[in-house]
């Protein structure tokens, strides 16, 4: 099947934020487990890293522990590592591409964070069933939280 680039847009969640933080301290709390299991996820989520083998081809497993106590398992593949500027990973079920580009501006960094899912019916039921768009807001809110009180 043939997606049009149009199609793309359907698909597709993104946030860009300027984080108060140089690049290099941005980069080492999305690539390490101790610190990225204190801020991933939506508001009220807490996270066990089972595995985050963080080059090309590794894998990161992670259960996400809802407020209510549901887990949420979930697995994702690393595709691709541009150190201090680009992670491409694959996540399934659902299965969707996140692609999150960083960009040193002195001091600061602008984070792009983009999540592609393999149709416009997934990216709707994602986003009604799970509110991702709302998690993906948040997510990037506590990845702020986190860099200005924790490691500062």
């Amino acid at each position: 099947m043939q997606l049009k680039k149009s199609d793309e847009a359907k698909r597709t969640l993104s946030v860009t934020r300027i984080l108060n933080a140089p690049v290099e301290l941005v980069w080492e709390v999305w690539t390490d487990a101790e610190h990225i299991k204190n801020w991933w996820g939506p508001n009220g989520f807490t996270n066990t890293i089972h595995k985050m083998d963080f080059i090309e081809g590794g894998e990161w497993n992670l259960t996400m522990h809802g407020p209510d106590g549901t887990n949420y398992p979930n697995k994702s593949v690393f595709k691709e590592i541009i150190p201090l500027k680009k992670i491409v990973m694959e996540h399934f079920h659902p299965n969707f591409i996140t692609t999150v580009e960083f960009e040193d501006k002195i001091n600061k960094t602008v984070l792009q964070w983009q999540m592609l899912f393999e149709t416009v019916e997934l990216f709707e039921a994602v986003v009604k069933a799970h509110k991702a768009d709302e998690g993906l807001q948040q997510n990037v809110e506590k990845l702020e939280t986190y860099l200005s009180i924790n490691l500062k």
